[in-house]
């Protein structure tokens, strides 16, 4: 993991590495890879809490653990700017990468593809395909979602493609406080 600051290294090492090599249509074998999912992610949520930098929420959106959602956020210039998070498992997985959507800035960026999925493929995609199938879901927040935030939002938010949510407020509220009451 050469280019990785010492701060990503050490949480990523803290991530347990998964042993089971199932994907979704591989009936109890996929059961027992969700188990080593869901603990790799309590430990990744765990470490976060443990260092203050807590910045996404995220389950399964239906029983067999294929779709999940949430919410990830990044904090810039001291404002907490939060996103719908999502993504499918691949039938491939885990040889495949999840493909990560925050839908709400789809077309904002060119680091995006169509439906918001965000673009990995030139650091994060080698290095999945490099661990494979020891990297889980944990990792791809902690080595592909998270980079990706922090190269992006400040410059979304600096461009205003992103506006923070009390700025999207403010010109409703303005408009409400200056109308004349009867």
């Amino acid at each position: 993991m050469e280019g990785w600051d010492k701060g990503t290294k050490s949480t990523v090492g803290e991530i347990p590495l998964l042993t089971t090599r199932a994907g979704p249509r591989d009936g109890e074998a996929w059961r027992q890879r969700l188990k080593e999912e869901y603990r790799a992610l309590i430990a990744y949520t765990s470490v976060n809490k443990a260092k203050d930098n807590d910045w996404f929420r995220i389950a399964a959106a239906n029983p067999e653990g294929t779709r999940w959602e949430g919410t990830c956020w990044y904090v810039h210039n001291l404002r907490r700017y939060e996103f719908p998070l999502q993504f499918d498992i691949p039938v491939a997985y885990p040889q495949v990468a999840p493909e990560i959507e925050l839908p709400t800035l789809d077309g904002k960026t060119h680091k995006m593809y169509r439906g918001g999925k965000i673009c990995l493929t030139v650091h994060f995609k080698p290095l999945w395909a490099k661990n494979s199938p020891r990297f889980g879901i944990a990792h791809a927040l902690c080595l592909g979602l998270a980079p990706w935030l922090a190269a992006e939002v400040p410059i979304l938010v600096d461009s205003g493609m992103v506006k923070h949510k009390d700025d999207e407020a403010a010109p409703a509220d303005a408009s409400a406080s200056a109308a004349p009451s009867s």
